[in-house]
């Protein structure tokens, strides 16, 4: 395969004494220790959160717990894939400034949110992280319930460490686990859904840092099994500087497999809009990544507050298609669930 320009990480600690990032580029481990305390930026610019998906073939549940300095944010999400029905309920906290208590690293630590109407807690014990959730009223007056462990992690993630060109203290420290094994419930009045370990599959997005005021990314995530070996990927671009390296890799077997640029091809409506239930496509510049991508389901969400503003677009579907490891072996991907969005934000 050709040779990568992809920067390694090193270890050691993410910060510097003058807040800066000490390294950009990827790992597959979380080997750069991040410390809040070391950040060079007032304490309403921080943004921290864990984000995790769990699905299989027909059902989608999305959990959040994010602290963005001035705004904390809750929320869970339910997808049902057949049926093309989603429903969608968050909850703003003002100021937390930290305290929400989200952990200083993806291993280890827990974190929980309980005010009046719902609760939601990540526990991460002993290599099992389990995600409960509670909201009294989540859709026509029923409530959600949720009970999901989460175990197996692979031995390989994708982490990166991000700047932001022309803002020397903003930085963006990610982790994304992927084909984490799922088992557990979710309950929406007198209906339940199982997640059996066997067809599910989940990821979570570890995210820390200082990010800019107007953004734009592009994200990818899929976690299923090719012939009963567990295979998954993560693609993206947009956000922050990345010469150093992307966020682009596959997962198969738990090993890791770098890619460089990916580009993501949203088909366009006659009058150029974006037409985000229409077939898109993926590919690599190397020629080792193309898929098709077949949407369900937008889960389109927009937040207008004057100087704050989100345009979320996040489109559950299938994806066909290949991909060839770092050994040269090719991967044939059929009907393989996962999500692809583009997200535009004001915050």
């Amino acid at each position: 395969m050709p040779e990568s320009s992809q920067h390694p990480l090193s270890a050691g600690d993410l910060l510097g004494a003058d807040g800066r990032l000490c390294e950009a580029g990827y790992a597959t481990a979380l080997i750069r220790r991040y410390d809040r305390a070391a950040i060079r930026a007032g304490r309403m610019r921080i943004k921290e959160w864990d984000y995790y998906c769990i699905a299989d073939e027909t059902i989608a549940l999305a959990l959040t717990i994010a602290d963005n300095g001035y705004m904390g944010l809750d929320s869970a999400s339910l997808i049902d894939l057949p049926m093309g029905w989603q429903q969608t309920r968050s909850y703003m906290r003002l100021f937390p400034m930290g305290k929400t208590g989200l952990p200083a690293s993806s291993r280890t630590g827990d974190v929980a949110v309980k005010r009046p109407g719902y609760s939601i807690r990540f526990e991460n014990k002993e290599g099992a992280r389990r995600l409960t959730a509670h909201i009294d009223n989540f859709c026509d007056g029923k409530p959600l319930d949720a009970d999901i462990t989460l175990s197996a992690p692979p031995e390989d993630s994708l982490v990166i460490a991000t700047p932001f060109a022309g803002k020397p203290r903003h930085f963006y420290y990610n982790q994304k686990i992927n084909c984490l094994c799922a088992q557990g419930y979710v309950t929406l009045g007198g209906d339940s859904h199982a997640f059996e370990p066997d067809r599910t599959g989940a990821v979570l997005d570890w995210g820390r840092g200082v990010w800019t005021y107007r953004n734009t990314w592009y994200w990818s995530s899929a976690s299923g099994r090719l012939g009963g070996i567990p295979f998954g990927f993560n693609l993206g671009y947009g956000f922050g500087d990345t010469s150093a390296a992307t966020e682009n890799m596959l997962f198969y077997a738990g090993k890791a497999h770098k890619l460089e640029h990916v580009t993501f091809h949203i088909p366009k409506t006659p009058t150029g809009k974006e037409d985000w239930l229409s077939p898109w496509t993926f590919e690599d510049r190397q020629g080792r990544l193309r898929l098709t991508f077949t949407p369900m389901l937008d889960r389109a969400a927009l937040t207008n507050l004057w100087v704050l503003k989100s345009d979320q677009h996040q489109v559950f579907g299938a994806f066909d298609g290949s991909v060839t490891l770092d050994d040269g072996t090719v991967l044939e991907i059929s009907h393989l669930i996962g999500f692809a969005e583009k997200v535009s934000n004001r915050w």
